[in-house]
């Protein structure tokens, strides 16, 4: 193999040094290069009209190489500039000239040119494609937080749709939602009325409770124990003063609405829409249907007889005498303490009977009961807890004897569609951003290639003005754009 054969391989992040080495170039060329920066700026201030030019000076860094065509160039379009002898008479062709003499000058434009080969292949393009792919990666984070969103709002919708449901109610205007938890009050009559029928199953687990409390107490009185359950198995859900008085009232006045459809508690007096204000309390109210948290609110406390009530001489039911006894704030929460008396009392004897603990006697018929029997006697309990204790027939109760729990409500209601609308603008939010990452990475695409393309183009030159040094041997620069 002929001398001019054997290739020159240089890795590209030792060129410089090479260059040093064989003294292609000086220390010093930045120095040097500065100057030639400031006249290149000066020159390209006066370019003729002429779109190789033009792309020759747009988007990139100019170097020797690119003089080197914009001279040829020149030697075009300033042809007629041209004296006898030859030389140009432009200043163009003189400036380009100059700027070409003072980059060959100590080899300042192979230096120049390997340190910006450098920087493209180490710095450059490797941040251009981290930057995409922080653009990709951002870019799915963002669809799988969508995708969180859209469950949590499903969720939040879900909840709050229940909530209304709940509640009776589809507007979401304040006012008009208002109203619609006013107008449903009058469904509590027809709520009673099935409780009603079915407290009056309960009439043999009263015995059977009865009988076993009188069986171990001789002295015991039968008819003193849930007495509010034993009235309305016989007498059914009349006013409070017919329970109290034994007789009906001649006159029934129920006491107003405590509730006012333009309460401005938490409601916009315009009308327009729920004003859900800026800061939302996400607590949320806890609308429990035990009894100490049954949800059951008494604005005052006027005993069943006392007060303001008219007594059984006036026969006028006023105030809570005119309330029913399933209805009236303290009747019904004795009538529920009754109900859960009955039913620890027939969980406690079915465990004894199951169990066969305590052994009974059963001398009395009274006291004969299967478990079968016991168990739907608590059966019977359960159902009729339910009822009352359900959370619309709460609702419903406070709503009629609270106005405080209507303002409890509607901030419920603000508080979950709220979280709808949050949850909402987060999607949003979150896709806005996953686009935005998408359009960064198609707009910084077109840049890095024309990074590399240039780079390629440079590294090209580099190998060939080498090899011109070294009588046309091939140059091969290694770890340059082959790792791009």
């Amino acid at each position: 193999m002929l001398e001019q054969d054997i290739p020159i391989d240089i890795h590209t992040n030792k060129l410089y040094e090479w260059l040093l080495s064989r003294r292609h170039c000086s220390a010093d060329w930045q120095k040097k290069a500065m100057v030639i920066r400031e006249k290149i700026n000066n020159a390209i201030q006066d370019m003729p009209s002429h779109p190789e030019i033009t792309k020759l000076l747009s988007g990139t860094y100019i170097n020797k190489f690119h003089c080197d065509r914009i001279v040829a160039l020149l030697r075009e379009t300033e042809a007629d500039t041209k004296n006898m002898f030859g030389r140009y008479g432009s200043q163009r062709m003189k400036d380009w000239l100059e700027i070409i003499g003072l980059y060959e000058q100590d080899g300042v434009y192979l230096a120049e040119a390997a340190n910006q080969l450098i920087k493209n292949v180490k710095y450059e393009v490797p941040n251009f494609k981290k930057q995409i792919a922080k653009c990709n990666s951002l870019k799915e984070e963002c669809d799988k937080k969508e995708l969180d969103y859209n469950k949590h709002e499903n969720s939040a919708r879900h909840d709050l749709e229940s909530f209304m449901k709940q509640l009776g109610v589809k507007s979401n205007n304040p006012r008009k939602m208002k109203k619609e938890l006013i107008n449903r009050v009058a469904q509590l009559a027809e709520i009673y009325d099935k409780i009603t029928k079915e407290v009056k199953n309960l009439k043999k687990v009263v015995e059977y409770h009865s009988a076993l409390l009188g069986h171990t107490n001789p002295n015991f009185d039968k008819n003193s124990t849930v007495q509010i359950i034993r009235y309305i198995i016989e007498s059914g859900n009349t006013t409070t003063y017919q329970y109290l008085y034994g007789e009906k009232p001649k006159q029934i006045i129920e006491p107003k609405l405590l509730i006012e459809d333009d309460d401005a508690g938490s409601v916009n007096g315009d009308g327009d829409g729920i004003d859900w204000g800026n800061e939302i309390d996400y607590g949320e109210i806890d609308y429990g249907v035990s009894l100490e948290e049954s949800g059951i609110e008494v604005e005052c406390n006027i005993g069943i007889g006392g007060g303001d009530d008219k007594s059984s001489d006036s026969g006028v039911a006023e105030g809570k005498q005119a309330l029913t006894l399933l209805d009236n704030p303290e009747t019904r929460t004795e009538f529920i303490n009754q109900l859960l008396e009955l039913e620890s009392f027939a969980k406690m004897r079915l465990l004894e009977m199951q169990s066969e603990s305590i052994s009974m006697l059963v001398s009395n018929n009274q006291l004969q009961e299967t478990t079968e029997n016991v168990a739907s006697m608590l059966d019977t309990i359960v159902v009729i807890k339910q009822l009352i204790l359900d959370p619309t027939t709460t609702d419903l109760h406070n709503i009629k004897h609270s106005p405080r729990h209507v303002d409890k409500i509607l901030l419920k209601l603000e508080n979950k569609y709220n979280v709808v609308e949050k949850t909402i603008a987060s999607r949003e939010a979150v896709h806005e951003r996953g686009l935005q990452a998408v359009e960064e990475a198609r707009l910084l695409t077109p840049k890095m290639q024309l990074i590399i393309d240039k780079t390629k183009e440079l590294q090209k030159d580099i190998e060939k003005d080498i090899s011109k040094k070294y009588k046309g041997r091939p140059v091969n620069l290694m770890g340059g754009v082959s790792t791009l």
